[in-house]
């Protein structure tokens, strides 16, 4: 039964690696896949929870005769409910910085940008533009941040090879910009979460390669795009019957909402409780500063017609529902046994937590970048009491291997378009093949990984 819950994990990925051929959505994929295992599981579960939890099950019967619906009951309210927990906290977060992005957007808070890039000179508009996303993805969601920007810029620049290697930029500048922060990224999140890193930890160590993997290979996509672009300037959003905020108001809004989100981490180290309840503290005061802004239009017939992004919605109910799926999938296989013995042969065998990192990246770009990086972290537990310097040391709190995992799997992904679902989102938008993005991009995003991961090296190296 092991070995058939590990065959339905790798028919996982190779569907998800092989999504945009399918035509399949990958989100889909993941659901079946934490469904099915865990029916597998549960069907043999005496077998797993005698094996696994041996102590806990004979303390649950307390003498009781073993039947099946006892393993069954001990399976739901000891073993599944923990990843249901796990994997609905990340998802939690993720819907509240969704709808913290949502509500800033539609109430003009970040027409700022459309501003900023007013221009037909291409080297402006492109480091304007990918600056912005790079630091909003930093503070809120890199999928939401790389649509809402993706959608800007399909409003603007008119010449559809423009658009595509702009387009790229922008991907690349959200899953950079999201992996060097907890709360940009799942993966980050996830481990901060489980106690791997902390919040600030993390930060100082991933800020620079992450500024380096989106810069390099925005300057040598700058360097193919001509000197003026082909734009078109369309009148900006109608906020006249829609909102009533003026410029200090919403400036009011993005410091509720982004401010909001900065103070998570301290707000997680008083307390200890899980991080989703801050992020859904921040969108319920938002919200009511929100409400309190609109009160006049509240039962207005304009409020219910107020313009939501399609694109927007959709991307981010795939997000959750892909991340749900996986964490579950992966929750199963956990439950098996198999990550301990599979991490022993890359302990005897590799033994270099920098090369897993490498393979880890290259896996993202084909499979999927949380898929992968969710693997490798339920691979190893938190190790207490090693040294720093050391292999073991690598898998510490805040140790090595959690900081090379998550850089690599972020930027990894960029390597191909569908390394991400926001570069699949690039892919349906602007209809690019993936031959095309092999042959533009691959070599940039290449390039920017491996500077970034030679100073991530350097950094780890001078301080431990």
């Amino acid at each position: 039964m092991t070995l058939i819950v590990v065959i339905l994990l790798i028919l996982g990925y190779l569907l998800i690696a092989t999504g945009h051929l399918t035509g399949v959505n990958k989100a889909a994929i993941a659901m079946f896949l934490g469904t099915v295992g865990w029916v597998v599981y549960i069907c043999w579960g005496t077998d797993f929870v005698t094996d696994m939890h041996p102590d806990d099950y004979a303390e649950f019967l307390s003498g009781a005769e073993p039947t099946s619906d006892a393993v069954k009951e001990f399976i739901h309210k000891n073993v599944f409910l923990y990843y249901v927990g796990r994997a609905a906290s990340i998802v939690m977060f993720l819907l509240a910085t969704m709808s913290i992005i949502e509500i800033l957007n539609n109430n003009g808070c970040f027409d700022f940008v459309t501003t900023w890039i007013r221009t037909h000179n291409s080297n402006r508009l492109l480091w304007t533009i990918t600056l912005a996303t790079f630091i909003i993805s930093a503070n809120l969601d890199n999928l939401t941040t790389a649509t809402m920007m993706l959608v800007i810029m399909h409003s603007i620049v008119q010449n559809r090879r423009q658009r595509m290697l702009i387009g790229c930029a922008i991907i690349i500048a959200a899953n950079c910009g999201g992996c060097f922060t907890v709360i940009g990224d799942p993966t980050g999140l996830l481990l901060w979460g489980d106690g791997a890193i902390t919040a600030s930890n993390f930060s100082s160590y991933m800020a620079l390669p992450a500024v380096l993997a989106w810069v390099i290979p925005t300057f040598l996509i700058n360097r193919a795009l001509p000197e003026r672009l082909d734009t078109q300037w369309s009148p900006m959003p109608y906020r006249g019957d829609d909102t009533n905020l003026n410029q200090w108001q919403r400036i009011v809004m993005l410091f509720v909402g982004i401010g909001g989100l900065w103070f998570i981490p301290t707000f997680h180290n008083i307390t200890k409780l899980s991080p989703f309840l801050g992020a859904l503290c921040v969108l319920s005061v938002l919200w009511v500063v929100n409400e309190i802004f609109n009160r006049k239009l509240m039962n207005a017939d304009q409020m219910s017609k107020r313009f939501i992004p399609r694109a927007l919605q959709y991307g981010s109910i795939q997000q959750i529902l892909f991340v749900m799926g996986i964490m579950m999938g992966m929750g199963v296989v956990t439950e098996t046994g198999i990550f301990p013995d599979v991490a022993q042969w890359i302990d005897e065998t590799v033994h270099n937590v920098w090369i897993v990192g490498i393979v880890s990246g290259f896996l993202s770009a084909i499979v999927d970048s949380f898929t992968i990086a969710i693997s490798d972290i339920s691979l190893y537990p938190v190790v207490k009491g090693a040294l720093p310097g050391d292999y073991i040391g690598s898998f510490i709190a805040n140790g090595a291997y959690w900081k090379i995992i998550a850089y690599c799997t972020a930027v990894g992904g960029c390597l191909l378009s569908v390394g991400s679902v926001s570069g699949l989102a690039l892919m349906q938008m602007e209809h690019i093949r993936l031959g095309w993005y092999l042959r533009n991009m691959t070599l940039k995003v290449l390039a920017g990984w491996l500077i970034g991961l030679a100073v991530l090296w350097l950094e780890i190296y001078l301080y431990n």
